[in-house]
């Protein structure tokens, strides 16, 4: 049955980023679709649609468009339930059958009926993103901008903005926080706790916000700052005011500080203000030498992993001056054929993917990548691998016209089959993100994945290594994810950290 291209267009329909991006995987998990996205009508979003192949759609940015590709049953199945789901309203009665207030329409309006509310969630289409940060700022309300493509001189507007009124900005593209106990954007469930995160990272404070659980501690505040904020331009406004609220916090008593590696003048900035702190505070600047920062002090230390930041706020808060040694993940060297000699690396989290890179390079091993750390390179052709490959899957050049494989894992389920029956590939490596926001069920696509590779392949099959990021409250349960994952011979470790290094290891 041939494909067709069907789209509809909703006018002056606004919906939330995440809403949109779970009915995107939810229509293109339908019997006969091929291709499924629902986004809202801005330029670059009708650009990504043309290039993934579901067609040229006049629409503007303040409508919102379902386009779907796939036979023409499943299309007409798949715009019908796209209009259920966008036609539902909540119920007009409370759970006592008493009328219901009607929806605020306005920020404004939010704070009149509640003068206590003191946090905005902005997540509109990016270039309309600071604009509503204003209103917010002005209103006497700190922001979470969930939105990304938020011009750089905007961003900086609104940080200095927010700056001069004490208020703190999180984001522009800030996807992770928990803030008085509440996950927002992609969390996992932790509980309370003594010690603070501020990252430039969404994925790093998920790894170690749920490795504290883990490890039987607890998260007064993750605050999340954008992956901008720690550039030459902006300065680092939002962790700097994280970071001075964390320790005015009475709740908190150990810091943690997360980033990619900061701008050289940024990153003295940052350690020079932790060091005259009376808290203790532990800083991972992934890939950055700490000796060009002083080395560590007896209020900073500098942490090499994500894993090993969280190890030593346990071990701070705890009273002890380092963290007890994790014994390593016991794994047996797999014979591999004589051609099987690349890793290939699938990460639905982009600072999983820059942390294994750093640490397969320790080991040895140079891998190309989308998303590539200093000395390695772009692939030739991202739709094939050569080599050693580590690939981020969330990156845009993956998720143009498509939900985040976080959500939807189907391209990342894809894509590792891909790698796998690959003859030269001798370790496949991938991450498995739970938690708020993440797929319902995030393994069977893959584990289905795993056993066609196995199947389909003549010599021996790659060796599987993995790490699931989440916890046991996590709505997805970590420990049957991993249990799962085991059952099917993966190798599970600990972290990502200590996933990356066995599986350098294991590479011939």
């Amino acid at each position: 049955m041939s494909s067709i291209r069907e789209h509809r267009i909703y006018p002056n329909r606004y919906q939330d980023s995440v809403a949109l991006m779970a009915l995107s995987a939810a229509l293109a998990e339908l019997p006969g679709i091929q291709a499924a996205s629902v986004v809202m009508g801005t330029g670059t979003n009708l650009d990504n649609l043309r290039e993934a192949g579901l067609g040229e759609v006049d629409a503007g940015p303040g409508d919102l468009v379902v386009a779907v590709m796939g036979d023409e049953p499943a299309t007409v199945r798949a715009l019908e339930l796209a209009d259920e789901r966008l036609s539902e309203q909540p119920s007009s009665r409370g759970a006592g059958g008493e009328v219901a207030a009607p929806p605020l329409r306005s920020l404004r309006q939010a704070v009149e009926e509640n003068p206590a509310h003191n946090l905005a969630l902005i997540s509109v289409p990016g270039p309309y993103a600071a604009a509503e940060a204003l209103k917010a700022l002005r209103l006497g309300l700190n922001v979470m901008v969930f939105s990304d493509n938020v011009p750089l001189d905007q961003e900086i507007e609104i940080k200095r903005f927010a700056e001069e009124r004490d208020l703190l900005v999180m984001g522009p593209d800030c996807g992770t926080a928990i803030v008085n106990g509440l996950p927002l954007g992609f969390a996992n469930v932790v509980r309370r706790g003594r010690i603070g995160v501020v990252g430039a990272s969404g994925t790093g404070m998920q790894e170690i916000t749920s490795r504290i659980h883990q490890l039987g501690e607890g998260v007064s505040q993750a605050l999340g700052t954008g992956g901008h904020d720690l550039s030459a331009e902006v300065g680092a406004i939002s962790m700097l005011r994280g970071l001075r609220a964390l320790a005015a916090d009475d709740g908190t008593d150990v810091i943690v500080l997360l980033s990619k590696p900061p701008a050289e003048t940024v990153a003295k900035a940052v350690v020079e203000e932790a060091r005259a702190l009376d808290v203790p505070v532990v800083i991972c600047f992934l890939g950055a030498d700490p000796a060009a920062f002083g080395g560590d002090t007896p209020g900073v230390r500098f942490a090499a992993t994500l894993a090993g930041a969280a190890d030593a706020a346990v071990a701070l808060v705890r009273g002890a001056d380092r963290p007890a040694e994790s014994p390593a993940e016991a794994y047996e060297q797999v014979c591999f054929a004589p051609g099987q000699r690349d890793l290939r690396g699938v990460f639905s989290g982009g600072t999983f993917c820059y942390e294994a890179q750093l640490l397969a390079r320790a080991e040895g091993i140079r891998a190309a990548s989308n998303t590539p750390v200093a000395g390695n390179t772009m692939p030739a052709d991202v739709a094939v691998s050569t080599g050693h490959t580590l690939l981020d899957l969330g990156d845009d050049v993956f998720t143009r016209g498509r939900p985040h494989p976080m959500i939807d894992p189907a391209p990342r389920d894809e894509r590792l089959l891909a790698e796998a029956v690959d003859p030269a590939t001798a370790v496949v490596l991938f991450d498995v993100v739970l938690g708020y926001g993440a797929a319902d069920d995030p393994v069977s696509g893959l584990l289905e994945a795993i056993e066609q590779a196995r199947a389909v392949r003549e010599g021996p099959a790659p060796a599987f290594v993995a790490h699931v990021c989440g916890t046991d409250d996590d709505p997805q349960d970590r420990s049957a994810v991993v249990a799962r994952l085991r059952e099917a011979g993966v190798l599970v470790a600990e972290n990502n950290a200590q996933a990356a290094v066995i599986a350098a290891r294991m590479t011939p």
